[in-house]
């Protein structure tokens, strides 16, 4: 039997597309405060969370999948949040804090209207964004930077056991004080019994810096194969594994850059320029 057309079954009626909600969220150490903002501007939710993974998880339990984030690069506190907001596929925009401040400014400044404008100029796409690089990237940075750390503490130490010898006139004969020969040199200096104290524990202290930089570098040597672009800049002359991976980590992207001059600026190779009418100043790199 033909079924009559007001007979036939009626399809399901298709699911309502969820709405694209904004997060701001202004960061803190211990506190983090969010606002969550609808297409048409209305705050429908603001409450605090803790920085760990407790509050982030109660975060997450109130992002929908078309959820959008945007929160302060405060020093490090963001990474934690971040990461995991990351794990989740959710949309995180990194805001610079500087650019930021200059688009939108308050009179009145709390966490509660930190994270409202961070909101709105979500909303607004007029968000100073800033270059987050993938996390395999972020972790090389960490471990370089860890490197550099290190090698200036190492740089300071150092310094002192020159200002000790000097102040009291003494002078090596060797080219490398710190190497074997000058290590023995400075071992059997007769010297009075607190800058013996201070000399020996100097030199224990380059020691142990000398032993965590050489674990740093064992790293770092691992993981120059994993990089094909850092293979590229082992090729140039001068460049060894660890100036690679530096410059691979921190440059990150390249394609986020225009043009060469931008990347020039951005690394401090460019001259500085003072002008002021017809005259015109160029002096040393920017650095």
């Amino acid at each position: 039997m033909v079924q009559r057309p007001d007979e036939c079954v009626q399809p399901e009626a298709s699911r309502e597309v969820e709405e694209v909600r904004y997060v701001g969220i202004d960061i803190g150490k211990w506190k983090c405060r969010a606002a969550i903002m609808d297409p048409e501007g209305v705050i429908v939710d603001e409450f605090a969370f803790t920085n760990d993974t407790q509050g982030i998880e109660n975060l997450a339990s109130r992002l929908t999948p078309e959820g959008r984030v945007v929160m302060g690069s405060t020093g490090s506190v963001w990474t934690n949040l971040y990461n995991l907001l990351d794990e989740r596929h959710v949309p995180v925009v990194l805001a610079n804090p500087l650019k930021t401040r200059a688009i939108a400014s308050a009179r009145i400044k709390s966490d509660k209207v930190d994270a409202r404008i961070l909101t709105h100029l979500l909303r607004s796409s007029l968000v100073a964004e800033c270059y987050v690089p993938p996390r395999s990237l972020r972790e090389l940075r960490a471990l370089v930077r860890h490197r550099a750390s290190l090698v200036r503490v190492r740089t300071t130490v150092k310094n002192r056991v020159h200002a000790l010898i000097d102040g009291r006139g003494l002078q090596c004969e060797y080219s490398d004080v710190f190497g074997r020969r000058g290590s023995e040199w400075l071992r059997k200096l007769e010297l009075n019994s607190l800058d013996r104290l201070m000399l020996d524990n100097h030199l224990h202290h380059i020691e142990a810096l000398n032993g965590q930089i050489d674990r740093v570098n064992e790293e770092i040597r691992g993981r120059d194969s994993m990089d094909d672009d850092a293979q590229l800049l082992l090729s140039l002359t001068g460049v060894d594994i660890y100036s690679a991976l530096l410059i691979r980590s921190e440059i990150g992207s390249i394609d986020r850059f225009p043009d060469y001059k931008r990347l020039v600026s951005w690394a401090g190779l460019a001259w500085s320029l003072h002008q002021s009418g017809c005259v015109e100043y160029r002096g040393r790199i920017t650095k």
